[in-house]
């Protein structure tokens, strides 16, 4: 499940983008900051400890809101849905401001006695607040894109996160395109600031962004992807004559704003920001590097780990699964050496699909049989169903293998499973159980689905996630699908294998490359080596790690603390393990940091012994 900062926030439930500092300059010198210096707390009961908290989590959760005309968009609330996030210098500051203001306040609140739900609703808002203090700090906001994310992606998506039925709904759609401009220019000052300072992409993963901005300079407006909602048919809400002149309206704001807004932001990428970029890959050679890479790990992970105890769990890992791939190798009769084997499933025709819509086809038809299982490992399943579109053309080339796209959070729209038809000798057949599985079901689709149907918990509950949870999720379906009677050909064992290898080796060489000097080349080469996945997928996922330094250590890291909580389940409790039951326990809190799913699955056990 594959976004840029703010489109992750706004699309896949994690903490929003426009991450701001307090006391920038203080911080830079290594002083403390306004949010670090909490007062003392008056000691109040637990029932007035609770109200207080909720007080405050609501006060924050309905201003963070109103900050963010997106975020409002992606949790249905009403406001500013004609315009776009006023990301100015001096808004800002003031988010940042305020932000600290909520980190002091929430610090302060003395939280002996309160229930494990208020807990979790405090520790959610802190890890929002603290997060966007960090990010700024260490300059995230200077570089708004990368290869296959950004604003000029999620905002070339716009139509697909906004409700489009009345004419109002249209008017605040157009409205926004004729914001883009400004927002365009907010992203390229703080772009200009950022070569200023070091605070760059590495110029290496950026090669092809140009030519995914200029997919969306047109020269008729009905070409372009933020006009398709005009060629959809009428809705019923709108009169023939309005839809008329709602079409003429999307069609000058194309024209006089989107159009310009691309045009410009790619003469300012191809002319002035690509050049500038540095040379360099690691996160650990931007300026206070070294201390932002293992803030990184630690925020994606939700766990106390250092990069040298993950690049060491991940090299296990690998070696595990390298001999089960081995083991899964000779059910197939084949007798060599497992890189002959993987050399000869990249390149086997049997193996991969001839058209984008028979490879849609087999998905499709995978994902109705794993439907018809589910009710095996869960008692409780979303009401909200989902579907499969392929990746847009204008991002497939650098993007993932496929990602997952959240329903609308008032649930007019469904969820849905993107998978990539481009480049159909990279999108082996093979992989396509355990990719149903993660990015669908029961995978992505049932946990956030869920999550979003969870009305008793407050809303940054539900519009919060973290990725060790969510990819850990994601990842730990998978292994259920043996459970559910797939991955019975041997072919789609290894390549639930393979996709496996694929994230252990995410935590060697993401690692590898920002804190223990490893080139992109040794990174291609260790995922070459140890994985079955295409040579276009390999690089298109290093330059990945490279682009996002940690996020991809979440899926991994999370899956196994899910497995260690399961299997410690099973050893405690014996006949009385109920798989059903223990998945609804794990999905019951949303997408929490693990160490609080650790005490909600511990109390659980306790309550069964």
């Amino acid at each position: 499940m594959q976004t840029h900062r703010r489109a992750a926030a706004l699309l896949a439930i994690i903490v929003p983008v426009v991450l701001t500092a307090i006391d920038r300059d203080a911080t830079a010198q290594g002083k403390p900051t306004s949010a670090s210096q909490p007062a003392t707390a008056p000691k109040l009961t637990p029932d007035d400890a609770a109200s207080t908290l909720r007080r405050l989590v609501d006060e924050a959760w309905d201003w963070e809101v109103g900050q963010d005309p997106l975020l409002a968009t992606a949790v249905a609330d009403p406001r500013a849905q004609d315009r776009l996030p006023d990301d100015s210098p001096a808004a800002v500051a003031d988010r940042a401001r305020r932000r600290g203001e909520f980190l002091q306040r929430l610090t302060a609140l003395n939280v002996e006695g309160l229930d494990p739900a208020s807990l979790a609703d405090r520790e959610v808002l802190r890890r929002r607040l603290q997060d966007a203090i960090d990010e700024y700090r260490f300059g995230s906001h200077l570089m708004p894109i990368n290869n296959r994310s950004g604003f000029h992606v999620y905002l070339a998506e716009l139509a697909q996160s906004m409700r489009l039925e009345t004419r109002d709904d249209f008017a605040n759609y157009i409205a926004r395109l004729k914001d883009f401009p400004r927002y365009f220019d907010q992203q390229i000052a703080w772009m200009r600031s950022g070569v200023t300072q070091g605070l760059t992409m590495p110029a290496v993963i950026l090669r092809e962004v140009p030519s995914q901005v200029e997919a969306h300079i047109v020269e008729k407006p009905a070409a372009s992807l933020l006009y398709r909602p005009l060629l959809e048919p009428r809705p019923p809400a709108i009169t023939a004559e309005d839809w008329s002149q709602l079409q003429i309206a999307a069609a000058d704001a194309i024209r006089s704003a989107v159009v310009p807004a691309f045009a410009k932001l790619r003469d300012f990428l191809r002319d002035e920001y690509l050049p500038n970029c540095r040379g360099t890959i690691a996160a650990r050679a931007l300026p206070q590097g070294a201390e932002y890479y293992a803030g990184r790990v630690r925020h994606f992970t939700t766990l106390e780990l250092t990069p040298q105890q993950v690049h060491e769990i991940g090299q296990s890992e690998v070696r595990r699964i390298r001999g089960e791939m081995t083991t899964v190798m000779r059910k197939t009769g084949f007798e060599g050496e497992l890189k002959d084997f993987v050399a000869k499933l990249r390149t086997d025709p049997q193996h991969y699909a001839r058209t984008p819509e028979e490879l849609l086809q087999f998905a499709a038809a995978i994902c109705k049989r794993i439907d018809g299982e589910l009710p095996r490992l869960f008692s409780r399943l979303p009401r909200t169903p989902y579907g499969i579109k392929p990746v847009p053309d204008f991002i497939a080339p650098q993007t993932t293998t496929a990602y997952y796209w959240p329903p609308a959070a008032d649930f007019t729209r469904a969820g849905f499973f993107y998978l990539n038809t481009y480049n159909l000798s990279a999108r082996p057949k093979y992989e396509l159980e355990a990719l149903a599985m993660h990015e669908a079901v029961p995978g992505h689709h049932l946990q956030i689905a869920l999550q979003q149907e969870l009305a008793d918990l407050h809303p940054i509950r539900r519009y919060t996630g973290f990725t060790s949870f969510v990819e850990g999720w994601g990842l730990y379906a998978e292994s259920l699908g043996s459970e559910m009677g797939f991955y019975q050909d041997p072919y789609q064992d290894f390549g639930r294998l393979s996709m496996e290898a694929w994230r252990a080796c995410r935590l060697v060489v993401d690692t590898g490359m920002h804190a223990l000097g490893w080139s992109r080349e040794e990174a291609i080469a260790f995922m070459t080596e140890n994985t079955a996945l295409a040579g276009h997928n390999i690089v298109a996922e290093v330059d990945r790690y490279i682009g996002w330094p940690g996020q991809a250590l979440g899926y991994k890291i999370g899956q196994l603390k899910i497995s260690e909580l399961r299997a410690a389940a099973q050893a405690k409790l014996g006949p009385r393990f109920d798989i059903r039951e223990f998945h609804d326990v794990v999905l019951a809190q949303g997408a929490i940091p693990l160490d609080l799913l650790t005490d909600n699955v511990n109390r659980w056990v306790a309550s069964k012994e």
